[in-house]
């Protein structure tokens, strides 16, 4: 699923109009950047945890060229499924 099909999804089990939908679904995934570009954590009980982590910097290897370089520090998003979603998809 996309973000069209997210979209059409809500859509049709709420009965709110597309449009309605499209601009929640926007303001929820804006809501959510906003947070973590911050340092902040977004928690949604039996969902998961999206959370922001710092990679150092490290050496890596160009796969064409076989030359060494240096992979600069960064922060990454990331994702930690909750208890309740784990367990929905191992069912």
């Amino acid at each position: 699923m996309n973000k069209a099909g997210l979209i059409d999804a809500l859509s049709q089990q709420t009965g709110i109009d597309k449009k309605e939908c499209k601009k929640m679904v926007e303001v929820t995934l804006t809501l959510i950047e906003q947070q973590l570009a911050a340092g902040e954590r977004v928690q949604l009980a039996g969902f998961g945890c999206f959370e922001v982590q710092s990679r150092h910097s490290r050496e890596g290897v160009n796969p064409r060229t076989k030359e060494r370089m240096m992979i600069p520090a960064c922060k990454c998003p990331s994702f930690k499924a909750g208890k309740v979603l784990k367990s929905a998809v191992n069912e």
